[in-house]
């Protein structure tokens, strides 16, 4: 048994688990009529009602109990004060600084990082903004009408996350492609939508040796210079983030148009940095930094705010809560927003690739639960997809509702209607429906005794499954800024009590490399038998184009 399992807390929360699971979330609504009051905080216009959860207040206690346990405060400061918590990697993870003030004062390595980060920042507003306004055109003199990101990952999904759910504020001039998969389907098919002459494209990647987002650079670059004629066009159409300037200059790229980030930023928590760039250029600059302020309203507010009263901190517990002591592989992500319908996949990559881990900070092998499954669809949809399991299934899945208060597109009762099932969903689940009032239903409906008994075991349902509701006035840049901190800092704060390192990916790693040594093997001639045997058929099935 762990350090972390054999501890106090960890042994008083298995303890007191074993009285919860005796209680219904019916019941205690019914005992105490201030429980929404009890469990819930607001903050800057974003409401986050978690009494519809399997817990007391002494649950609260106690999980706050382990958090002081793991000495979470102390984590909290060395993340913010640039500490190198990445300790695989020997790096500091400051994404928090690059949505901090231009007055801030962070430092690494004994430099203040803030006045590079805002160097950045204004690079990319004299660049978007000069885009935006057609003094910067295509190679031809017309003005640049398609966006394309080129990259993978972080350098893809954060970018269209956050293009699609702001999609209201952006530009009426441009269109925000996106293109991140090796399979040539998906570089073709954009490439089918575009007008060279107006397009732009921004290859995302650190090393710029990235073997999918780079495959799929030089197939733009080829189409592009097909079609204009000329290879000086990749100047005017080409933009880069990247730190590696000698192999942007190879492609063509001018160097005015490469914009810098750091090796503190990881991936998936990059799209504060000029990962961001079309985020910037898409829906311009002033709004680009609205969402950066709310994620540094949420920063602040996570570092300041006591652990009862703490919205990351309050997230991640119930996430302990049901992932160690009820057993719960996954949680469901399910915003009540269409612009937010890649939001449930974004979160997939910060949680999964962040706490899917099996070896604590000191390289020991663990001995619970470190992660999550998540997953996810906007709205009604999931309704009439996979909320029966929720309702219904074998195993309880926890859900985070997400709904704005007001729509951004008001038409009609769309937006009543929207909201009525989302709440009616968060009901439904906590109180479920039991025999009696199943069985009182049915007889309303004027069928026989028989028919009852039949139907009646279908028409039950358990309830007692718990979800967090997420409200916000509207979505704007600010409120989706505060969100992705929320998770991001949640996600931090789980990985803390875990005692894993929540930002390297070494299983990432570990794919990319077995590709490397695949791929020539796939182009070469001689029948390969140096892997398994599934793999060695594989290979060579492929090579021949065809099956026997």
């Amino acid at each position: 048994m762990s350090n972390l399992t054999h501890s106090a807390a960890w042994q008083a929360l298995s303890l007191h688990q074993q009285d919860i699971r005796k209680k219904t979330m019916r019941d205690m609504f019914a005992a105490d009529s201030a429980r929404f009051d009890k469990f819930s905080l607001q903050i800057d216009g974003l409401l986050l009602d978690y009494s519809k959860n399997l817990i007391t207040e002494e649950t609260l206690t106690l999980l706050l109990n382990l958090a002081r346990q793991s000495k979470l405060h102390e984590w909290i400061e060395r993340q913010f004060n640039g500490d190198k918590i990445n300790t695989s990697e020997a790096r500091a993870v400051l994404h928090t600084a690059l949505r901090s003030p231009r007055n801030a004062n962070v430092t690494l390595d004994g430099k203040n990082v803030i006045a590079d980060v805002h160097r950045v920042l204004d690079h990319m507003r004299r660049y978007s903004e000069d885009v935006r306004s057609g003094a910067v055109r295509g190679h031809t003199g017309k003005k640049i009408r398609h966006l394309v990101n080129i990259g993978i990952g972080g350098s893809a999904l954060g970018p269209l996350m956050a293009c699609e759910a702001l999609k209201h504020y952006g530009s009426a001039d441009l269109t925000a492609h996106f293109v991140s998969n090796v399979d040539a389907t998906d570089i073709a098919e954009t490439l089918k939508q575009l007008d060279p002459e107006t397009t732009l494209f921004i290859i995302s990647s650190k090393t710029f040796t990235t073997q999918e987002t780079i495959t799929n650079a030089r197939t733009a670059r080829a189409w592009l210079v097909e079609h204009l004629g000329s290879e000086a066009a990749v100047a005017k159409h080409f933009a880069a983030v990247s730190t590696n300037l000698s192999e942007t200059s190879k492609f063509g790229i001018d160097p005015e148009n490469v914009f810098e980030f750091w090796d503190w930023v990881g991936g998936r928590y990059s799209l504060w940095s000029a990962i961001g760039l079309p985020i910037a250029l898409y829906i311009g600059m002033e709004n680009f930094e609205r969402l950066l302020s709310g994620g540094h309203a949420m920063d602040e507010h996570f570092r300041q705010a006591p652990l009862e009263k703490n919205m990351p901190v309050i997230l991640a517990m119930l996430g302990i809560w049901y992932g160690n002591f009820f057993a719960v592989g996954s949680y469901a992500i399910l915003p009540y927003d269409q612009y937010l319908q890649h939001f449930p996949a974004y979160l997939q990559q910060l949680e999964m690739e962040s706490n899917g881990k099996r070896i604590d900070r000191s390289g020991n092998l663990i001995d619970y639960d470190t992660h999550f499954t998540v997953w996810g669809e906007p709205g009604t949809n999931g309704q009439h997809s996979f909320y029966q399991l929720i309702h219904q299934g074998t195993r309880m899945v926890p859900t985070d509702f997400l709904a704005p208060l007001s729509s951004l597109n008001p038409i009609g009762e769309h937006h009543t209607m929207l909201i009525s099932n989302c709440f009616a969903q968060t009901e439904a689940l906590m109180l479920g429906k039991t025999e009696t009032e199943a069985r009182a239903e049915l007889q309303q409906q004027g069928l026989s005794s028989n028919a009852i008994e039949a139907l009646l075991p279908y028409k039950i349902f358990p309830g007692n499954r718990p979800s967090n509701t997420l409200l916000f006035d509207k979505l704007d840049p600010y409120t989706l800024g505060m969100l992705i901190a929320l998770y991001e800092q949640k996600i931090f704060v789980q990985s803390v009590i875990w005692n894993i390192n929540a930002f390297d990916q070494w299983g990432v790693e570990f794919g990319k490399q077995l590709a490397n040594k695949l791929l020539p093997e796939l182009r070469a001639h001689e029948t390969v038998t140096t892997h398994d045997a599934s793999t060695n058929n594989l290979i060579n099935l492929f090579r021949n184009g065809r099956l026997p």
